[in-house]
């Protein structure tokens, strides 16, 4: 005879807690510190706080953040379509394209952006001379002063478009080597000419992969139009600068202009999350909630 087989157990199994000791002491000693700083600079008598919100919507104010603005918008598509270009001539069979692109990025990536924004605004002017004419004979664009032609906000343009559009160029490329190669060739079998591949087939499905680093890059541009300032005071830094050296408050509108920075870099973050959400939709099937379809979830309850 067998044994018969002792019945099973029928209590539920007990579920230890696993404690993690260093993380409660890790978060007390970081609110800890972040609590010291606050307290810190609150007793500091020589920061006059209410002067970052009198400053705050000052029309000098805003109208340097509208230039600040401007310069990023104007600069990154400038940008994105050169950049295109030079992705095109990068990966071109024709030498001499594919040689002048890749000068192009490596000059413009291996030379510090404050150098190219004083090169355009003093160093040009000095090869172009006090008078320039560009067109020929009647046929003229512009005749006048250079420094009517080369101003603060049109050498800014051209220092941060021609700079992107190196790092834009490098993205580009990379979402086109993303794309399967055997979907160019079948679009080429079908009787499509190279140029209308890129259009049609390549670069719409090297979207996916150029949207997310391209939304970095804008919001970069937003930060780098600060350094306009070595040039001139027309943007939001310039002018809080300005107003600093007259007020002698500098840590106030430092703070003023990093709360406006903060502003806009913040509605760019929510416009590229929404952006990188519309291109992929072909590749995702369940995207995940946005948080505004979050919160009308949670108010449904």
């Amino acid at each position: 005879m067998t044994s018969a087989a002792p019945p099973a157990s029928t209590e539920a199994p007990v579920i230890v807690p696993v404690r993690h000791p260093g993380r409660a002491v890790s978060g007390v000693v970081v609110l800890a510190l972040l609590a010291l700083m606050a307290y810190r600079l609150g007793t500091v008598k020589a920061i006059h706080y209410p002067s970052v919100t009198k400053y705050l919507f000052q029309g000098f104010i805003l109208r340097g953040i509208v230039t600040t603005i401007e310069l990023a918008v104007l600069s990154q598509a400038i940008g994105i379509v050169l950049g295109t270009l030079l992705a095109t001539m990068r990966m071109s069979q024709n030498p001499v394209l594919s040689g002048v692109s890749w000068g192009y990025i490596w000059f413009f990536r291996g030379t510090p952006l404050v150098v190219q924004i004083l090169f355009w605004f003093n160093g040009v002017p000095q090869v172009l001379g006090p008078h320039v004419n560009l067109g020929l004979g009647a046929f003229s664009l512009f005749n006048g002063r250079t420094t009517d032609l080369l101003t603060v906000f049109i050498a800014a343009t051209l220092a941060l478009a021609l700079n992107e559009a190196a790092y834009m160029a490098e993205i580009v490329r990379a979402g086109i080597l993303s794309v399967d190669a055997g979907q160019t060739e079948a679009a080429e079998a079908l009787g499509m000419t190279r140029s209308l591949v890129l259009r049609r087939v390549i670069l719409p499905q090297a979207m996916r992969v150029v949207i997310p680093p391209t939304g970095n890059e804008f919001i970069s541009m937003l930060k780098n139009t600060s350094l306009i300032v070595v040039i001139g005071q027309v943007e939001l830094l310039g002018r809080a600068e300005g107003v600093s050296s007259q007020s002698g408050e500098v840590f106030e509108l430092l703070a003023m202009a990093s709360i406006w920075y903060l502003v806009m870099t913040s509605v760019a973050y929510v416009g590229q999350y929404y952006l990188e959400r519309r291109f992929a939709r072909g590749s995702a099937r369940d995207l995940p909630p946005t948080p505004l379809q979050r919160l009308r979830r949670l108010a449904a309850r």
